[in-house]
């Protein structure tokens, strides 16, 4: 237990790397708001965007992209701190005194451990929300007749109708993708803006062709009163672009963990499979465990000047290697999706082969 108390070696290790992820973090992920706010400027002058929209968008999308780029930046911004003691040779010094390679490693890990905990907080918050807006914006781009209203869900506008929607699913079939609306409601209103006919359907779908909506409760209004009908399913003659919503809504990726939970619930009580849902839930779910066992794993490559070899080049390979360990585990989770691999399984595997390689390595080397 001696081994684990913070002592002065780790205030030194822990506030280099600090300082040097801090730097790459804003770094790349400032480079990336503005690759993104050059995009956007693409976008000035359809359907009212406009220059101060594209402003507006970057800023409600970086606490996503603080959260996306946080791993990348651990990883290298670990690299830069140890390497920097590697450089100035007190990594050596402190090799000299007793302090096991691992033990080195994990007063940087431990920072960014401390530091993870604010980032899942950020992606569990104010990151959904941003990207909430930023969605409402590029389907207003894409259908100024379309929109979305936070806590309301989706509106939009068809001639005489307006429609409703509490919540959506992304659904994947044999011929194509679409989104499942839940909780739709459809008003039709008089050319003075009187509602004359209301519809209620649990769920409404595209398939291919037309727009399907299933257990429908249709209410008319009349000087006679109101008249009301059911029916399992029914025909949605709709105007309501299914591919506009495929593009601008589907991104369970940007999903708060609640919200994953959720339409996973929703899916499986329905008989369906949840798929991306279940895939993005873990995935979120085991973001800190990634992130600290691909950055302890990455730690070794910063000992480079304390053998033969150049640091620069020791640390190339370490990028290279959590660049190849990035494509690997999404090959993995696909595989996983494609031939029914648990998603927990396929997410939590990579992490496994990256702490035994880590484990092995600091019981060979100290």
């Amino acid at each position: 237990m001696a081994s684990l108390r913070i002592r002065r070696v780790d205030w030194l290790v822990g506030t280099t790397v600090l300082g040097s992820l801090l730097t790459v973090w804003l770094v790349i992920t400032g480079l990336d708001a503005v690759f993104q706010f050059l995009r956007q400027l693409g976008n000035v002058g359809k359907n009212g965007y406009t220059v101060t929209n594209a402003v507006v968008y970057v800023l409600v999308t970086f606490p996503r992209r603080l959260y996306e780029m946080f791993g990348n930046a651990a990883l290298i911004g670990g690299l830069l701190g140890l390497g920097g003691l590697a450089a100035t040779n007190e990594l050596t010094a402190l090799r000299a005194c007793g302090l096991s390679k691992l033990r080195i490693a994990a007063s940087a890990v431990g920072v960014v451990a401390i530091l993870v905990v604010a980032v899942v907080i950020l992606g569990e918050t104010a990151a959904p929300w941003g990207d909430q807006q930023a969605q409402a914006m590029q389907l207003r781009l894409k259908s100024n007749n379309v929109g979305l209203g936070g806590a309301s869900g989706l509106w939009a506008r068809d001639g005489d109708r307006v429609i409703n929607a509490k919540g959506w699913v992304a659904k994947r079939t044999a011929t194509h993708n679409t989104v499942q609306l839940l909780d739709v409601r459809v008003f039709t209103l008089t050319p003075d803006g009187q509602v004359k006919r209301f519809d209620w359907a649990q769920t409404a779908e595209h398939d291919g062709r037309q727009w399907v909506m299933s257990k429908v409760r249709s209410t008319t209004l009349d000087d006679a009163g109101t008249h009301s009908t059911t029916a399992a399913s029914q025909t949605w003659d709709s105007r309501l672009n299914p591919q506009v919503l495929e593009q601008s809504v589907i991104q369970p990726q940007y999903l708060p963990m609640r919200d994953l939970r959720r339409n996973i619930s929703y899916l499986e009580q329905n008989g369906q499979n949840p798929g991306v849902y279940a895939s993005a839930f873990w995935t979120r779910a085991l973001y800190p465990v990634n992130v600290l066992v691909l950055v302890l794993l990455a730690m070794p490559f910063s000992f480079g000047t304390l053998r033969s070899g150049g640091l620069g080049k020791r640390m190339f390979i370490g990028m290279l290697l959590a660049i190849g360990w990035y494509f690997l585990q999404k090959a993995m989770v696909n595989f996983g999706t494609v031939y029914g691999v648990p998603p927990l399984v396929a997410n939590l595997l990579p992490a496994v082969i990256l702490a035994v390689i880590a484990w092995v390595y600091f019981r060979k080397h100290g």
